[in-house]
């Protein structure tokens, strides 16, 4: 017996037995091989845009100190300077052209200076140059200006900035540094706004006056110095105001207003010829001879606290950093009660300690005691402008005048009534050479336990010169 099937019944049944029996790994394979053939077929049709593969030569072009690399900057107002060239490009430009913009470079000399030769040395001194790079539109008052050593540029910068140029006739790319290592924002100012011009002629020279570098350096200092610096700095610019010439037109009307003493004229006539401290030789006290103000300024006073401020601390004072006299009166500054007293009789140790310091440092046997001396420098500067050292050595006159000063000190410290013998120790020399000085200031010697006590009388009475007489 035969049995005979539809033969389309047959083909539906396998069909669909067959497609219920795919897996879903074989689904997913033929899926992946349809679009391999895809991509595989889009490859083979080129591309409108692709552009052509160019095999080119590297090059690395090094920094020369003598040539300025190239500078790169940005306009984050949206000015494009390249506006002109794109009319010019079109086919029937509708406006006139422009002219393009003026740019202009400025470098600090100085610094180029010192980078040309750091740079030797060291790679790192290129970085340090200060640029300033101007773009000015033709026939607008604003300008374009960025610099390296402000603002955005002042910034952390983690990475190196290069300029890449590609010539295809050579098929050549050349990576070369661009100036400052640094990519300029051009911010729009209004030309003049800064006097731009001065400030660029500085900026191109570098150099500056003492007088700018001292207020700038004032000027740093106001606004970031600790208090203490502060304070010093406007006693300074106090003392400073006979410079200003507001103040010394103020100062020579109230001079003419002044009424004149002829004594005191004709008393402080003889200052430079005795060599001693400005005296009034009708005084009628000690005080009046020798103003002491006349030695110690005003401004002076606050800077030279040192002996004081041991005292209030309970400190003791070192032998080897003051002079003998001083040492031996420290106890008496500790038995004043009155704090106004103590705090000017020591200011008046401190003066006398600078002025043999001063004068040790510039003499030959003394200088090794006064090495580690710090001076004021309100101080120091008072004594180079009044004894003028001449290199290492004082001249003759002027130790004459120093000592002079030290000695009316002296007389101040001990009430007018004091022994040359520890002072004669300080100054070394010989007593007999201090007695023939304190002489010279109208001083008396007396007699008293053994020793000479020096005096001062008023009215001061100085030693006529003693005449010669011819030998027949």
């Amino acid at each position: 017996m035969g049995m005979e099937l539809d033969s389309s019944h047959l083909l539906v049944s396998e069909s669909s037995q067959t497609a219920s029996k795919k897996s879903k790994k074989k689904r997913k394979r033929e899926k992946e091989r349809d679009d391999g053939a895809a991509a595989s077929q889009l490859q083979i049709e080129p591309t409108i845009n692709e552009q052509p593969r160019l095999d080119v030569k590297l090059e690395l072009v090094n920094n020369q100190v003598d040539k300025t690399p190239p500078v790169v900057g940005y306009f984050p107002s949206g000015y494009n300077p390249h506006k002109t060239n794109d009319i010019n490009d079109a086919q029937e430009p509708i406006l006139p052209l422009a002219a393009p913009p003026s740019v202009k470079l400025y470098r600090n000399a100085q610094r180029a200076k010192v980078e040309k030769s750091s740079s030797e040395k060291n790679e790192k001194g290129r970085t340090s140059e200060r640029l300033e790079l101007v773009v000015s539109p033709n026939g607008s008052n604003v300008e374009f200006v960025g610099n390296s050593y402000k603002g955005e540029a002042m910034a952390a910068q983690l990475c190196t900035y290069a300029l890449g140029v590609l010539d295809k006739a050579t098929q050549t790319l050349k990576i070369m540094p661009i100036a400052g290592n640094k990519i300029l924002r051009l911010e729009p100012k209004l030309r003049g706004s800064l006097a731009a011009d001065k400030e660029h002629a500085n900026f191109e020279n570098g150099e500056i006056t003492a007088e700018q570098r001292a207020a700038r350096i004032r000027q740093l200092n106001v606004q970031y110095g600790p208090k203490k610096s502060i304070i010093q700095d406007k006693k300074m610019q106090a003392l400073r105001k006979g410079d200003d010439p507001l103040s010394q037109k103020d100062l020579g009307r109230k001079i003419e207003n002044a009424p004149i003493n002829k004594d005191a004229l004709e008393s402080t006539s003889g200052h430079s010829a005795r060599n001693i401290p400005p005296y009034n030789s009708s005084a009628i006290t000690p005080q009046e001879a020798y103003p002491l103000d006349g030695i110690i300024l005003t401004g002076e006073w606050d800077f030279l606290e040192d002996i004081y401020k041991i005292l209030q601390v309970g400190g003791e004072v070192a032998s080897n950093a003051y002079p003998t006299f001083v040492c031996n009166r420290i106890q008496k500054l500790r038995e004043i009660q009155d704090e106004v007293e103590k705090k000017r009789l020591s200011c008046i140790f401190s003066y006398i300690t600078h002025l043999i310091k001063f004068k040790d440092q510039h003499s030959m046997d003394g200088v090794a005691s006064a090495r580690n001396h710090q001076f004021p420098s309100i101080i120091r500067q008072k004594f180079f402008e009044m004894f003028n050292p001449e290199t290492r050595r004082l001249s003759v006159d002027k130790i004459d005048l120093l000592i002079s000063y030290v000695l009316v000190l002296t007389l101040y410290a001990d009430d007018f009534r004091t022994f040359p013998a520890d002072v004669s120790n300080d100054l070394r020399m010989n007593p007999a050479t201090v007695k023939s000085h304190y002489r010279n200031l109208g001083c008396k010697m007396e007699r008293e336990k053994n020793k000479y006590l020096v005096t001062l009388s008023v009215p001061l009475e100085f030693p006529q010169p003693k005449r010669k007489f011819r030998k027949r």
